[in-house]
C-alpha cells in the first residue's frame, strides 16, 4: 500500500519499475490538444537527471525556486527536488510587466540558491532576477533541451546518487496564497505529504482506475498534492491543464472530463459558477459527465445556491447532486482536513441569520428564509479537530461558532524561520483537560489508516494545535465553515460575514462578475462601515452608460438581505480587483487600496 512509503521520491521510484510503461500524465496545453505525455519510467528518469545536476552543484538541503509555466516540467523538476533532498520552492512564474514583489519577498524569506525553470523562460528569468536584485541566485533550465538530449538525459539519470529522506524532513515550501498578508513559507515535510494524500484517498475512494483531471494551479497546494500527487501516491492516471484555458473557456473543463471518462474533478466554488454562466446549452447537448463520481469543492465557501444552479444546469449531462463532495482544508495541513460522504449528497443546514452573527447556531425560524450551510464534511482518521472560543481558549459544545484548530500528522511543522509565528499558530493550547474525541467518525474505510480510537496507537494525543483562522461549527459530527476571523465585519455590534454580502452583491445584477468582488469594513467618525468592491463583466462594460441601476441594484440587495447601507460602493474594470496568485480576493489590500484613494490614508 502506498502510505508505507516513508516518502513521494521512494513511492514514485517504486512505480516506476512496477508500472514502468503506464501514462501517469498527459498535459492538454489548451485545454484540449495533448502537448505532451510522461510515464512513470519517463518521470523518474527526468527526476533523477534533474536530481543529479543539482547534487553537482551542491543543492542538496538548499532551497530552489520552481518558476514553470503550466506543464510537465514543472513535475519533473519538483520530483528532481525531492531526489536531490532540495527543498522545492514552487512559485507562479513573474510575468511582463506586473510587480515582483511577491516574488521577491519568497526569495528574500526562503533564502532560496536556486531558480529552475524552462529553457523558453531561463533568459527572460536571469533578467527579471536582476532586476529584483536577486543575482545570487542560480538559474537551471531543466528541459531535456536544457540536458542536451535524450542521451544526456539518460547519462544524469544514471549519476544519480540515491537520497532516502525521513519522513520528518522537509520536503517543500508551500507559500501561502496571501489573502490576508504576506505569503509565508509552510514546512511541509515527507510524512506530511504521504499522511494527507491517504487522508485524500480514504475520504475520495479512489483506485488506481480512477482517472482525474485538474487544471488547477500547481503552485498551490490544491493543485500541486490533489492534482499531481494524489496520481502518483495511487499509481493512477490524471489529465492536466493551464489554469488560464479554464478560466477563458471554461467548456474545456467539462468537455476533458467527458472525453476522458474521468472519475473524479473539482475547483473552488466559482469554477462551478463559471460553468454555469459561459456554457451554452448547445454546447452541454455535447457533454457526458455520468461518470464524474467525485466533484470535489473546497478552497473557498461552498454555496448552496451554486450547488444548485449547476445540478439544475447539468442534469441533462447526466451530472447528480450526490457528485459533489464539498471539503475543507488549507496549507498549514498541507491539504485536507474534512470531507463528505462520496456516495451521498452533500450535507445542508438552514439557520437563523441573526443568530449566527452572534455566533450561535439555531434553526431559521418559521416563515424566514434563513441562511444555507453546506457541511464540509468529518474530520477524518488520526486528525484531532476542535471548535474553540478564539478569546477564552476553551472547548465550544455543538451549536456554537469558534475557530477551528487541528493536530494530526498532516499538520505541518510551522512557517520558515518564523518561530513566533509558529509558536502563536501551530503550537496552541486550549484551556481544558477534557477533549471531545473527534476524529475518524466519517464511517468511511481507512485505506490502511488507524481507526481504531483518537489516534495510531504509536502516537500520543497532541497538547499543541493548529490554530487555522476560519470560524466554523459542528453539529452531528459536520463541520460547517462559516468564515474568516479576521475577516470578520461587525457594524453595530452584529457579525457579518464577507462572503455572505459578496455573494448577494455577485448576484444583484447581470452585469456583474463573479467571484470578483470584496467586502470589507472600515472606521469612520468612530463608527465601522461597510465598503464593497466589485468587478463589472467585459461584456457589460462595454454596454454600460449609465452605472447607477447596478449600484442601485447593489445597495437594494445589499439592505434587503443583510440589513446594512453601504457606506460606499466602487464598480471596478475586469481583472483589476486585487487577487493572489490562486485567484482568491485579497480583502486587505481592496480595504488599503480604497483608504489610500478615498479616504487620504
Amino acid at each position: 500500500m502506498s502510505h508505507t512509503f516513508p516518502s513521494f521520491a521512494a513511492l514514485l521510484r517504486h512505480h516506476a519499475h512496477h508500472l514502468s510503461d503506464q501514462t501517469v500524465f498527459t498535459f492538454l496545453q489548451d485545454g484540449e490538444t495533448i502537448a505532451g505525455v510522461l510515464s512513470f519510467a519517463d518521470l523518474d528518469q527526468r527526476a533523477r537527471a534533474i536530481a543529479a545536476k543539482l547534487q553537482d552543484l551542491g543543492a542538496p538541503g538548499e532551497r530552489a525556486l520552481l518558476l514553470y509555466p503550466p506543464g510537465l516540467d514543472f513535475i519533473a523538476a519538483f520530483f528532481g527536488c525531492l531526489y536531490a533532498g532540495t527543498v522545492a520552492v514552487p512559485a507562479y512564474p513573474p510575468r511582463a510587466n506586473r510587480s515582483l514583489e511577491r516574488l521577491q519577498t519568497i526569495i528574500t524569506d526562503a533564502e532560496a540558491r536556486f531558480a529552475l525553470t524552462n529553457t523558453e523562460l531561463h533568459g527572460k528569468l536571469v533578467n527579471q532576477l536582476m532586476g529584483a536584485d536577486a543575482t545570487a541566485i542560480e538559474c537551471l533550465a531543466t528541459d531535456d533541451g536544457a540536458f542536451g538530449g535524450a542521451l544526456e538525459v539518460v547519462r544524469w539519470a544514471e549519476a544519480w546518487r540515491p537520497v532516502e529522506p525521513e519522513p520528518s524532513q522537509l520536503a517543500f515550501l508551500q507559500y501561502t496564497s496571501g489573502s490576508t498578508g504576506q505569503p509565508k513559507g509552510v514546512m511541509v515535510s515527507h510524512g506530511n505529504l504521504i499522511h494527507n494524500s491517504a487522508l485524500i484517498n480514504q475520504g475520495f475512494e479512489y483506485t488506481s482506475d480512477s482517472q482525474g483531471v485538474s487544471w488547477l494551479p500547481p503552485y498551490h497546494d490544491m493543485g500541486l498534492i490533489g492534482g499531481i500527487l494524489q496520481p502518483i501516491f495511487l499509481g493512477a492516471s490524471m489529465v492536466l491543464m493551464p489554469p488560464v484555458s479554464f478560466l477563458q473557456r471554461p467548456l474545456c473543463w467539462l468537455k476533458a472530463i467527458s472525453d476522458y471518462r474521468v472519475v473524479t474533478s473539482g475547483g473552488p466554488n466559482f469554477a462551478y459558477d463559471l460553468c454555469v454562466k459561459h456554457i451554452t446549452a448547445e454546447q452541454r447537448a455535447g457533454l457526458d459527465l455520468s461518470n464524474w463520481e467525485v466533484a470535489f469543492t473546497g478552497a473557498e465557501p461552498v454555496r448552496s445556491q451554486s450547488l444548485d444552479r449547476f445540478v439544475e444546469t447539468f442534469a441533462e449531462c447526466g451530472f447528480r447532486r450526490e457528485f459533489f463532495y464539498p471539503c475543507y482544508g488549507m496549507a498549514e495541513a498541507t491539504l485536507k482536513v474534512t470531507g463528505g460522504n462520496r456516495s451521498l449528497a452533500p450535507v445542508l443546514a438552514t439557520v437563523d441569520g441573526q443568530a449566527l452573527q452572534r455566533r450561535l447556531v439555531q434553526p431559521a425560524l418559521v416563515g424566514t428564509e434563513g441562511v444555507v450551510l453546506v457541511a464540509s464534511g468529518r474530520v477524518l482518521a488520526n486528525q484531532n479537530l476542535q471548535i474553540v472560543d478564539p478569546e477564552q481558549l476553551t472547548v465550544l459544545p455543538e451549536g456554537q461558532v469558534g475557530e477551528v484548530w487541528l493536530s494530526g500528522p498532516s499538520v505541518a511543522q510551522g512557517y520558515w524561520r518564523r518561530p513566533d509565528l509558529t509558536r502563536s499558530t501551530f503550537e496552541a493550547a486550549i484551556r481544558s483537560t477534557q477533549l471531545p474525541r473527534i476524529a475518524n467518525s466519517s464511517g468511511l474505510p481507512s485505506s490502511g489508516l488507524p481507526s481504531s480510537g483518537l489516534f495510531a496507537p504509536e502516537q500520543a494525543p497532541s497538547a499543541h494545535f493548529l490554530r487555522t483562522g476560519d470560524l466554523g461549527f459542528l453539529q452531528d459530527g459536520q463541520l460547517f465553515v462559516t468564515g474568516r476571523l479576521k475577516d470578520l465585519i461587525i457594524v453595530r455590534g452584529r457579525n457579518h460575514y464577507p462572503q455572505d454580502i459578496e455573494e448577494t452583491v455577485a448576484q444583484s445584477h447581470p452585469a456583474l462578475q463573479v467571484a470578483a468582488g470584496a467586502a470589507f469594513s472600515i472606521e469612520q467618525a468612530g463608527e465601522e462601515q461597510l465598503v464593497i468592491v466589485q468587478e463589472v463583466s467585459r461584456t457589460a462594460l462595454r454596454k454600460l452608460d449609465d452605472p447607477a441601476p447596478v449600484l442601485q441594484a447593489i445597495r437594494q440587495a445589499v439592505v434587503k438581505h443583510h440589513g446594512l447601507q453601504p457606506y460606499a460602493v466602487v464598480l471596478l474594470r475586469t481583472n483589476s480587483i486585487p487577487k493572489t496568485s490562486s485567484g482568491k480576493i485579497q480583502r486587505y489590500a481592496c480595504r488599503d487600496g480604497f483608504c489610500k484613494l478615498i479616504c487620504g490614508w
